[in-house]
This record gives C-alpha cells, structure tokens and sequence, in this order.
C-alpha cells in the first residue's frame, strides 16, 4: 500500500523504493506481490486470534480485487510496511496507524505471519526498526498499541522494545494490555545503551 505523494501526516513519508534496514530484518513499502501471503495468514485461524480479528472467509478472487484497489488508494493516517527478512523473504507486515498529528501519536502493529520466524528474534528486530525510524524521521512523540492480555509473549517481545504498560481495555468481548513508548524513554534507552566514551581511557 503506497502512500500518496503528499502524504505527510506528522512526517511520515513514502519510502519510494528504499527501504528501513534492521539487524535482521527490513522493512519496505507493500506491493502487489504481497497478495498471497496476506490473504493466507489473515485466513490462518490461529494468526486471527493472536491478533482479536476475524478469520478472513472471502474468497481469494475478491480479496485480490480489494488488495489491488487498497494498493492505489492514498493512505492519510496509516503507514503500513511489509517485514522481509535480509535475503528478500516476506514475512510479516507491520504498521503505524490512528496518526494523530495534533497529539503527536499513533498506534502500532505488527505481525510475523511466518512461523518458521517465531521465537527468533525477527519480531524485535522489525518493531525496533520500526521504532528507530519514526522517532528519528517524523514528528510523532508516543508510539502506543494494544495487546490480548493472555499473550505474554508479544508484550515480553514489546518490553524488551521499551513499551511499558499504561492500562487495560475491555473490547467486543476482549480484554487487552495497552503499552506504550514515549520518545522521551526512547532517547533514555539509546543513551543508557550507547554511553559516551571517555578520553583517554
């Protein structure tokens, strides 16, 4: 899904081919040859309940339509990218969405679609890439998200990030974990993680 051309909500701007480059992972704008994995893993039961989402029942024909015509479409408050692994496989999706300019926020969200890439750090790596390049390219101050409460192994992999949980929310039969990542903690965390050398030592 490619932004428009004048799409810069709070800085965010299209990658026209380029890509954001983690450890492990990269991230680059959605494209057509996306179609399949997506249809498969919003299908995929299992996926659909990590994520509190209805299990996709429409056929791939109308789901192609509807892919192609999102594709074209300009996107003002959503930023979304395909997660790749460093030899071009695609893995997961991620996305920045809710952008709010005048608070200064958005909401986060991701996915690892693969499950050959579960427990392997891929996650992590693409948040935190994620992460790096908005609070380094955009105006945006606060990054939050929510997650189902029983999946305790999404918000250990967000902690390990730096979101910190601010409260719980009760949703269409749902309870969720909300976190978040201020840009404040953000710069705490680069410079408790990369401490200033000391001449002469």
């Amino acid at each position: 899904m490619k932004l428009g051309k004048n799409t810069t909500q709070a800085g965010f701007t299209p990658l026209h081919g380029s890509t954001i480059a983690g450890s492990k992972t990269r991230l680059r704008e959605k494209k057509f040859s996306d179609v399949r994995n997506d249809y498969r893993w919003q299908a995929d039961p299992e996926l659909a309940k990590l994520d509190a989402a209805q299990v996709l029942v429409t056929s791939f024909s109308l789901y192609l339509l509807d892919y192609a015509s999102a594709l074209r479409r300009s996107l003002s408050n959503r930023y979304p990218l395909a997660i790749e692994t460093l030899d071009g496989k695609h893995i997961g999706n991620c996305t920045c969405y809710d952008i709010d300019e005048k608070k200064s926020e958005a909401q986060f969200g991701i996915l690892i679609g693969h499950r050959d890439y579960w427990d392997k750090g891929y996650g992590a790596d693409a948040v935190n890439t994620l992460v790096d390049h908005v609070f380094r390219t955009t105006r945006i101050n606060r990054l939050y998200l929510k997650t189902l409460d029983w999946n305790l192994r999404a918000q250990k992999c967000f902690a390990k990030c730096g979101f910190i949980p601010f409260g719980h929310l009760r949703r269409n039969g749902n309870n969720f974990t909300l976190m978040e990542l201020k840009r404040e903690q953000w710069v705490r965390q680069l410079r408790d993680n990369n401490p200033p050398s000391v001449q002469g030592v």
